[in-house]
């Protein structure tokens, strides 16, 4: 047993001495059956012994301290679970065992937390990827996966992470953003909020488009709560992170494939599938692939209303991605077919964006309108001009229409949907 008796209380050695005592008492099939509190009482009893055989002083905070982390490790991600449980934490990044970085409202920060060492955070990482059924090795170095919570999870391990084991938690919380809380973050105004929504009602197809982290999904969640109760969706995703309230709603969600790399289940195949279920609104969490084709041929014969993101810069960009997706399939499509087809599907196209200070926004909301000889259309509606920084490095700007009253105008007023002339108007938006 190692000597605490002298000096700063180590923590780190007096939990790895507390765990193997607790499984050398108990047993490792026998302490996860036991749950949280009966093992509690047992952790307790340890340290206790601990302290008085060991003659190691640590006062009560310090003894309930060692209690929580010991439970952490049994029965959760170890060090990393206080984090887990900060709600406004949106990114967990693990660098190195010793490196480990936090997102917190669209800004990186750098936190004290710290793994034992390389095996400490490769024993968390095969726990969160084997209760998924997955594995993580030299012979698949690569892994994603999913916390219970429905957190998304992706981990890579040398000889490919040369530093050592990384560990990347995309976090969503439990209650989603609703409008409001875009509305009172000046994600978007309440112009531009409506246009959607009419968007929605009248079945119009949508391409979210936007970086990493830009609030795509969040976007996409929103959208999707204005879509009826009285219709049947079906949303595809890899991984699913969508947070669907509606009645009938049925998810799908890609299959990796097996230790012996057989077994996958794409996107593709699963939006195949999805037109012979009698979808009414077709939500893909992100469209990366070949599926984009069956997708766009989806929208082209009666699957109206759907809903998709894309990985963009910019809404024009967003579609030069479903071009080239398109071209995956190897199909040799004529250039300028897939460009009819994808003017055809898509109506409108939102960009989003995160920036500099953190905040994200709808930098634009645009119209396709057509074909113009062999090029796709489109106008701008609404859009978000950047005018400057602040002393405190926040993003100055405004919200302005364009202008241009969009075609779409007479669609959302066919499906009774009627948006006041002056909200397109050139000037600021309320």
């Amino acid at each position: 047993m190692a000597d605490f008796s002298t000096g700063p209380i180590d923590f780190g050695k007096v939990k790895v001495a507390i765990h193997r005592r607790l499984l050398q008492k108990l047993n490792l099939d026998r302490v996860t059956q036991l749950g949280r509190e009966a093992v509690h009482a047992e952790v307790s009893q340890i340290v206790e012994s601990l302290a008085t055989a060991d003659s190691t002083p640590m006062t009560l905070q310090e003894r309930e301290r060692l209690v929580r982390e010991v439970l952490d490790e049994v029965f959760g991600l170890g060090p990393l679970e206080p984090l887990l449980k900060d709600p406004t934490i949106s990114d967990i990044l693990v660098n190195t065992h010793k490196d480990i970085y936090i997102e917190r409202q669209g800004l990186l920060e750098r936190t004290p937390v710290q793994f034992r060492d390389e095996a400490h955070l490769l024993a968390i990482i095969d726990r969160i990827v084997s209760a998924v059924g997955r594995r993580v090795d030299e012979s698949s170095p690569m892994v994603d996966a999913r916390l219970a919570d429905g957190s998304r999870v992706n981990a890579i391990i040398p000889p490919l992470a040369i530093d050592g084991p990384c560990l990347s938690i995309r976090r969503f919380g439990r209650d989603p953003l609703t409008v409001d809380d875009l509305l009172r973050n000046q994600t978007l105004t309440s112009g531009m909020l409506a246009l959607l929504r009419g968007c929605v009602s009248a079945r119009l197809n949508i391409l979210i488009s936007g970086g990493t982290g830009a609030g795509k999904t969040t976007l996409l969640n929103v959208l999707s709560s204005f879509i009826s109760n009285r219709e049947r969706i079906i949303s595809i995703e890899d991984p699913a992170e969508l947070q669907l309230h509606q009645d009938h709603v049925v998810r799908l969600e890609t299959r990796p494939p097996n230790i012996e790399g057989k077994g996958a289940i794409l996107q593709r195949q699963l939006m195949i599938n999805c037109l012979r279920m009698r979808p009414d609104r077709i939500i893909v969490g992100e469209v990366r692939g070949d599926e984009a084709l069956d997708m766009l041929q989806a929208m082209n014969t009666g699957h109206d209303g759907s809903l998709t993101t894309i990985h963009a810069n910019s809404t024009r960009d967003a579609l030069g991605r479903l071009e080239t997706m398109v071209a995956m399939c190897n199909l040799n499509l004529p250039e300028v077919a897939t460009r009819r087809q994808i003017a055809s599907a898509i109506d409108v196209v939102v960009q989003v964006s995160r920036l500099s200070d953190g905040t994200r926004k709808v930098m634009s909301i645009a119209e396709i309108t057509g074909m113009e000889a062999d090029i796709i259309s489109m106008q701008e509606i609404f859009t978000f001009k950047k005018t400057g920084l602040a002393d405190t490095g926040a993003v100055l700007g405004q919200f302005t229409a364009t202008g241009i009253r969009p075609r779409l105008a007479e669609r959302l007023a066919a499906s009774g949907v009627n948006l006041p002339p002056s909200m397109f108007e050139l000037a600021r938006l309320p």
